[in-house]
């Protein structure tokens, strides 16, 4: 048996009597720093103050956060190493349960009950297990995968019952550090020697990043023929579908996912979206139903499933009267929304907008007209402007409730901050075929690829006279304002004139109202601290 005795356990169940229990069996091994919990909030806080090097977790903790949304907070918060046991107990065994469960990989699953005898052989194992592979947990907690290649080398060579895990190791390292075709030869091998799951998920999302569709899908199918009752195989073939523009086929690999696998958030709010985009509003107002419940105790609660439910449930009455029992449900939705997220202006606008919808069709056109006023009037003095998809979304609301014009004005606003990338302008075409809002941003687009062209180059004085031309025409464009300011800060060097970083902080301030969930906020975030020396 393993010494328990420097081991710094934590016990977690609804169930005192269990609690206790278990906290023998714990004493009885030798362990001697056991806490204990009954709420999933309460893990979280107590893995904040207090490192555990084992958490033997219920699943089932009543109205709370369950042990699968726990785990995905620990280790999203990074508040437990991978060097900790984490060991999900219960006594429920349904396959969506389990199948949920294990797809955040806990390191072990211990039905109840079970005895001293049992949870010690158990416990016996992990501790074994995680000793040996401890240099490569060691450098997945510090982030190296370099690190983790080496100690993957090592410890295979050294020990060769530990070769298949490394090996899994090995491939997530090389894909970390983006060493690709060493990648590809290595699942390849796995795959020709013995068929593995996380060799296909991975093989299949390498071949999708490389842009090789075909062979992707090929992969994800090939797997799912030996091992059906994989989620993230249905997730890889649905990402590589959507990818070839057969958006059904996708929808329907979701749902395949969701048979399996009914209790996970995040893939109950993509076919959600999917399904919307499929005009699928059945399917999507299921789905979006599923992630506003789960949502309620978990770290992964959006407010873009309350609207995306509201917005299904309008889409699905079609050209009929909107039932009453359904535009009950539509305002318990967006009311919940909006106490949750009482803070966010941008968000009351869209509440509004989306009960409005289901108002004009439930036959409150008073209340619509009224609600949508008032939308369009705080939309003027929201502190940051609507993500892309969001203003498409936004503005097609308001051409439907009768706010031509202002549809208009966002799609115009669109261009003028998105206009560089196709699938915005798509989206605008979409809606209007106005030239002067469809051409507004095709010089300055066209001006600011080839300044990035010759920024690659290393020609930094065309480039920059090309971003400023492009930013002339289109001030408020994000991308253009952003290499604008860092070609400036570049050519002014460590100690840039007065002139430049003027000019440099004019660029950014055109352009500050952009959405903190745009992927280039950060960088945004890096050229003020240069510019402004924050």
């Amino acid at each position: 048996m393993q010494d328990y005795s420097d081991k710094r356990f934590l016990v977690v169940d609804d169930f005192s009597d269990f609690r206790s229990s278990v906290k023998a069996m714990l004493w009885d091994m030798g362990g001697k720093d056991v806490d204990m919990a009954d709420r999933g909030e309460d893990t979280l806080q107590m893995c904040r103050n207090k490192r555990y090097d084992i958490i033997l977790h219920d699943y089932n903790l009543g109205s709370g956060k369950n042990g699968q949304q726990v785990l995905e907070e620990l280790m999203v918060g990074k508040l437990i190493s991978h060097q900790c046991i984490f060991v999900m107990v219960t006594a429920e065994s349904s396959q969506a349960m389990v199948l949920s469960a294990l797809e955040h990989e806990p390191d072990a699953y211990l039905t109840k009950p079970f005895n001293r005898a049992s949870l010690a052989q158990r416990l016996d194992k992990l501790v074994e297990r995680k000793q040996v592979l401890k240099p490569i947990l060691q450098a997945l907690d510090k982030q190296d995968a370099a690190a983790v290649l080496a100690a993957c080398e090592d410890i295979a060579r050294q020990d060769k019952r530990y070769a298949p895990l490394c090996l899994r190791h090995k491939a997530n390292a090389l894909r970390d550090l983006g060493r690709h075709e060493e990648l590809e030869r290595l699942l390849s091998a796995v795959l020709a020697e013995r068929p593995l799951p996380w060799a296909y998920v991975l093989l299949g999302q390498l071949l999708h990043k490389r842009g090789d569709l075909s062979r992707a899908q090929a992969t994800f199918e090939q797997g799912l023929q030996t091992f059906p009752m994989m989620p993230a195989l249905y997730d890889g073939l649905a990402a590589v579908l959507l990818a070839q523009g057969d958006s059904q086929r996708a929808q329907q690999a979701l749902e395949d996912a969701l048979k399996l696998s009914p209790l996970a958030i995040r893939r109950q709010m993509q076919l959600g979206k999917l399904a919307m985009d499929n005009q699928d509003f059945d399917i999507a107002s299921k789905a979006y139903r599923q992630a506003v419940d789960m949502g309620r105790t978990s770290r992964f609660k959006s407010p873009e499933n309350y609207l995306g439910l509201a917005q299904a449930l309008t889409q699905q009455a079609g050209d009929a009267t909107l039932d009453k029992r359904v535009q009950v449900e539509i305002n318990q939705a967006l009311g919940e929304m909006d106490k949750s997220y009482s803070g966010d202006p941008a968000l009351q606008v869209r509440s509004r907008l989306t009960l409005a919808a289901s108002l004009k069709k439930s036959g409150d056109p008073a209340r619509a007209a009224k609600l949508t006023e008032e939308a369009v009037k705080a939309m003027a003095e929201l502190p940051e402007l609507f993500a892309a998809d969001t203003a498409l979304q936004v503005a097609g609301q308001l051409r439907d409730l009768g706010q031509a014009a202002a549809s208009d004005q966002l799609l115009k606003t669109c261009v003028e901050v998105y206009g560089d990338d196709p699938a915005v302008m798509q989206g605008v075409a979409k809606q209007t075929s106005d030239a002067g809002i469809l051409s507004g941003g095709k010089e300055a687009v066209e001006l600011n690829r080839q300044g990035v062209r010759c920024y690659q180059q290393k020609q930094f004085d065309e480039a920059l006279k090309l971003f400023r031309q492009a930013l002339a025409l289109q001030p408020k464009n994000i991308s253009i304002a952003l290499n604008t300011a860092q070609s400036l800060l570049r050519q002014g060097g460590e100690k840039p004139p007065a002139e430049l970083l003027e000019e440099c902080r004019a660029c950014l301030e055109a352009v500050r109202m952009m959405p903190a969930s745009d992927p280039r906020h950060e960088r945004y975030q890096q050229l003020r601290r240069k510019a402004f020396g924050q």
